[in-house]
C-alpha cells in the first residue's frame, strides 16, 4: 500500500523481476550506487511518527487517476472544477491513464474551455476582459519593440506571428457565430412571413401595399366634383411641381 512510513512490499520478488526485466535491480547492491555512501537510506532518520498519513477530507468529489487505488493523503482543493471544463476534466481522469495521450489532451482542452468560460462570465458581469491590453501591444513600441526581438537569438519569433491569431481567434470566431446566427434568424423570419403571406392569400411583397391602399389613413377621398376625362381634381394643375422633401 503506497504512503506508508516503511516501502511498501513487492509483489513479486526480487529474482523474478530481474528474470523479466531487462536491467531492474541494477542499483540494489550499495556497492553499484553512485550515492553511497553520501546518501544512506536510514528509515529511522526520516522522523515519521506514523505508519499512515491522516488523510485530509474529501468535501466533495476529487478527481483521481485510475492507476491510484484512492487519492493521496493531501490534495488541493483551490480550483475546483467547474461547468464544461470540469466535465471534461473529470471525464479524462475516470476515463484514461496518464500514460494515454488522451488524458493530456483533453486536460489541455479543458484548459481552453475554462479560458472561453472565464471571458464570457466576466462579460456577463459586466467586467470584459481588457483584449487589447493583454496582449502587451501597448508596450511593445516603447520597449525596443525591433531591437529585443530580432538578432538576439530569441526562439518565440518562431510563432510570433500566430500569436495575434491565437490571442485574437476566439473573439473572431464568436462575433463570426454572433453574425451567422443573426442571418440563420432573420432569413427565417422572413421565410415565416412569406409562407403566412401565401396561407393568406397573395404574396409576401403585395400584402403590404395592399394594407396601405385599404388603410383609412392613406387613401385620399376624393370630392364629388371630378373631371370627366380623367379623374383629376380640380385646381391640380395649378399646383406647383416640387422634387425632393418638403
Amino acid at each position: 500500500m503506497p504512503y506508508t512510513a516503511q516501502k511498501p512490499p513487492l509483489r513479486r520478488s526480487i529474482e523474478e523481476l530481474k528474470a523479466t526485466i531487462p536491467g531492474w535491480g541494477v542499483d540494489l547492491d550499495p556497492a553499484d550506487r553512485p550515492g553511497v555512501p553520501n546518501q544512506p537510506f536510514a528509515p529511522e532518520l526520516t522522523g515519521a511518527h506514523w505508519d499512515f498519513p491522516e488523510r485530509q477530507p474529501e468535501t466533495w468529489p476529487r478527481e483521481r487517476s485510475i492507476e491510484h487505488k484512492f487519492l493521496t493523503p493531501v490534495f488541493g482543493t483551490s480550483c475546483p472544477p467547474e461547468g464544461l471544463s470540469g466535465a471534461i476534466r473529470k471525464f479524462a481522469y475516470a476515463k484514461y491513464s496518464e500514460g494515454r495521450a488522451a488524458h493530456w489532451l483533453l486536460l489541455v482542452a479543458a484548459d481552453r474551455v475554462d479560458v472561453a468560460e472565464s471571458r464570457i462570465t466576466s462579460l456577463l458581469q459586466g467586467k470584459p476582459d481588457n483584449i487589447i491590453g493583454e496582449t502587451g501591444v501597448q508596450h511593445e513600441w516603447k520597449r525596443h519593440p525591433l531591437g529585443s526581438r530580432f538578432g538576439k537569438g530569441r526562439a518565440d519569433l518562431k510563432h510570433m506571428w500566430m500569436d495575434p491569431l491565437i490571442s485574437m481567434g476566439p473573439y473572431l470566431l464568436m462575433g463570426y457565430g454572433a453574425y451567422s446566427l443573426y442571418r440563420a434568424v432573420s432569413g427565417s423570419a422572413g421565410g415565416l412571413g412569406a409562407a403566412t403571406a401565401r396561407f393568406r392569400g397573395g404574396s409576401a411583397d403585395d400584402r403590404p401595399a395592399a394594407r396601405a391602399a385599404a388603410s383609412p389613413r392613406t387613401a385620399r377621398t376624393r370630392p364629388a366634383a371630378r373631371g370627366a376625362d380623367d379623374g383629376a381634381w380640380p385646381g391640380d394643375d395649378e399646383r406647383p411641381r416640387t422634387r425632393g422633401r418638403r
